[in-house]
Parts: structure tokens; sequence; C-alpha cells
């Protein structure tokens, strides 16, 4: 029994020295749960306030203006855009630069007045349940009656036009979005492991033989894994449409260019980190390092307008925010990449930064 002890000691010695020289271990043991209890207490939040909103005015009376004041005051929406027509908030919304339209009618004091119809209209993006149902509490806001010095409170309220999942059905936000989030941890964790297998199996020593250079060694690891991306996507969509009606409004074509930048800059991400990992443990562990913050942050999870505003730059920086906006404004809102080019010239710089990083790098030698 004493030799068993002293043997399980022996390897438990062992293993602690090891974990005492591994940075990335050590890193990781205060790490994460440093991270994910930051994230999770600071970021998350389902209390959604301050949602992106633009009004259309056509009354400009004094009641109108105090109406806009409420609404805002409600800390529910944050008027942040004013157009003149209906056609250019619906336009705002397709892009994804607002979740809620506030559209008042010219004849707004005389609805005030007879209170026979909705004194104004709601314009919400459907397409997060979860914003959806925040922007309909609107609806319960105290509204104006009367005009000047005779305003009183009322009952009245808006007409509610929701866009893109009125039904609120939680696939069709959901199935979107996990096509960014495994193609963002298959992706990453394929190329993540490509060079340390190199080194790991002896393959290195065949590159230093050959006239191949860092930038060509990199394109040509991402080839393949590129073709696999495009063959995920497209199960997690067929499965989508088939299993869960998800509706496709959008270009197809425009899909598949989403798609692919967002494969690349994933896949250039995961190149990057085989260049910092000595073993495959090590870029499992910095694959998922990456990947937790970004399902987090990213919106796919929780609402992207109830996090603090520090913790909406950072998910800035993250390509899942972007592609997840991308897909969503696709397959949602019918819109194309021009309207969503806010969202795509990100993972085009993603990529370019990623790979740049990567190839140099990348030094073709055994150490």
């Amino acid at each position: 029994m004493m030799d068993s002890l002293r043997r399980i000691a022996a390897v438990a010695g062992k293993e602690l020295r090891h974990l005492r020289r591994d940075e990335l271990s050590r890193a990781m043991i205060l790490g994460i749960p440093l991270v994910m209890t930051l994230l999770f207490g600071y970021a998350i939040n389902h209390d959604v306030r301050h949602l992106p909103a633009a009004v259309v005015d056509q009354a400009e009376t004094s009641g109108s203006r105090l109406l806009l004041a409420k609404i805002q005051a409600s800390r529910v929406v944050d008027i942040v855009e004013r157009f003149d027509s209906v056609d250019a908030l619906e336009a705002a919304l397709a892009q994804g630069r607002i979740s809620v339209g506030i559209f008042v009618p010219a004849d707004f004091e005389r609805r005030v007045s007879r209170r026979d119809r909705s004194i104004a209209q709601l314009l919400i993006d459907g397409s997060d349940p979860v914003v959806q149902s925040v922007a309909k509490s609107l609806q319960l806001l105290p509204m104006i009656e009367g005009s000047g010095s005779s305003q009183q409170a009322s009952t009245a309220g808006f007409e509610l036009r929701v866009y893109y999942n009125p039904e609120r059905r939680s696939p069709v936000f959901i199935v979107p979005g996990l096509t960014g989030v495994i193609l963002n941890l298959t992706m990453v964790l394929f190329t993540a492991v490509a060079i340390v297998r190199e080194r790991e199996r002896g393959n290195m020593e065949l590159l230093i033989t050959t006239p191949i250079g860092g930038l060509e060694l990199m394109i040509g690891k991402i080839l393949p894994y590129m073709v696999i991306g495009y063959l995920q996507a497209s199960v997690i969509m067929a499965l989508g449409v088939w299993l869960f009606d998800v509706p496709i409004a959008g270009s197809l074509l425009d899909f598949a260019v989403g798609v692919g930048l967002f494969i690349i800059a994933t896949l250039s991400l995961g190149l990057m980190i085989s260049t910092f990992a000595t073993n495959q443990f090590q870029a499992f562990q910095m694959t998922f390092m990456t990947f937790l913050p970004q399902m987090l942050l990213s919106g796919f999870m929780f609402p992207f307008e109830g996090m603090p505003i520090p913790a909406q730059w950072l998910a800035e920086l993250f390509p899942l925010t972007h592609f997840l906006r991308i897909v969503r404004g696709i397959v949602l809102r019918e819109a194309d990449l021009l309207l969503l080019w806010q969202d795509v010239w990100p993972l085009i710089v993603f990529f370019l930064i990623f790979l740049t990083a990567a190839t140099v790098r990348f030094q073709k030698r055994l150490d």
C-alpha cells in the first residue's frame, strides 16, 4: 500500500511540476473562472434597455414632442435618428441600425382628442423575441391627451407592426445564429492544431526542405477547411428550413458570400493560435478561450442591447458579432450585403490582420 501511495504521489508531483512550467495552463486555472464570472456578472443582462430607435414625426406639435420625450425618458429606447418617411424607418430596420421605429402621423392631435384610433405606430424588429417583448412594453406607457396646458394622461396607445418574426418563434432567431457559433468553434479548432500537428508528427522537417513560403503554407492550410465550412453551413440551414420552418428571405448568393467571409476570418484566427501553441492540448485551450467570450457577447445567447457599453465595444472586436448581424440580416430581414456593409468590412479586416500575423509569426523551423 505504501509503495502504491508513493507511486501515486510521484505521478501527482510530476503533473504539478508540468503545470508549473506550462504558462498557458497556469493562466487558465485562474483566467477561466475570472473571465466567466466577469462576463456573466457584469456583461450578461436580461433587463434590456436603451434599444436604438428612430422617429418619423409628421405632426411636429407640442403633443407629439411630449410623447417622444416620455418614450425617451422610459429608457426602453434611445432615439438615435430621425427620418422623413416610413420607408426610411423600414430600411434602417432591415440594416439592423435600429430595433424600434416610431411613426407619429400628421393627424396625431385629432387621434388623441377622439381616442378612436391608435395615436402612433411602433415598427419593431421582431427577429429577436426578447427585444420584441421589451419593445412591446412601450404600449404600457401613459400617452398624451389634449394639447397645450390641457394635456392629460390617456390609455390610448400604439399600433404595433412587428417585422421578420411576428410569431416570436425561437428557432427563427436561433438557427441562423447557430451557423456562426458552430463554424466559429470548428473552423478555429481545425486550424488551431494545423501547424502544431506538423511539428508533433515531424512533418515540419519535410517542409523545411521545400521552397514553400509562410503565406503559401497558411493559404494552403485554409483552403480545404473552407469546403468543410460551407458543408457545415449548408447542413445547418437545410435542417433549419426542413425541421423548423426557418424562412430564408434574402439572397442565397449573399448568404454564401457572408459565410465565406466569416469562414476565412475564423480560419485565419485558428492559424494565428497555432503559431502560439506548442502542442495540440494548448491549441484546444486557446481555442476555447477565444470561443467562450465570442459566444456570450456576440448576441447569440443574450441580447446585445442589454450589455453595458464597454462590453458592447469589446464584442465589436469579435468576428462572430458581425457575422450574426449579417446572417440574421440576410435570412430574416431580406437585407443584402451592401445594406450590411458596416458588418462586412470588419470581417475582411479580421481576415487580413489574422492571416498577416500568422504568416509573420510562422517560421519554418523545428523549434
